[in-house]
């Protein structure tokens, strides 16, 4: 078994697909015709995204995400956290820790997508 993709729920999904293809480089793999589901190319694991409205259609009930009393995150990898956090400021991120390094070798800084999603920007770990 492999992990496939993690969806985010979303308010619009086209937006989203522009907004992480902007602050974070990432290229739309597809949007289906509907507009209620597409996905990122990230690699082997797709970050895929699809509308609230679809999952209350489908009987779900998801919650916002809120980035202050998170239950998971993102997280994007680059030898520049500083210039990244930069970056993704400037497509509209909300800050929400500025550049750290930790004790474990790695510096990170996060931010908030447009839905409230916690996004973690973090090098390697070094040492």
């Amino acid at each position: 078994m492999k992990l496939k993709y993690t969806i985010l729920y979303v308010e619009n999904v086209k937006e989203s697909l522009d907004f992480y293809q902007v602050a974070f480089g990432l290229k739309a793999k597809m949007l289906h015709e509907s507009g209620d589901y597409g996905e990122l190319d990230t690699g082997t694991t797709a970050l895929a995204f699809s509308s609230r409205a679809l999952m209350t259609q489908l009987g779900k009930s998801p919650a916002r995400a809120d980035a202050a009393a998170p239950v998971f995150e993102i997280a994007f990898e680059t030898d520049d956290v500083a210039g990244a956090l930069e970056k993704a400021l400037g497509a509209g991120a909300r800050p929400v820790q500025e550049v750290q390094d930790m004790p474990w070798g790695q510096t990170t800084a996060y931010v908030a997508d447009k839905d409230g999603y916690l996004v973690e920007i973090c090098s390697p770990v070094r040492g």
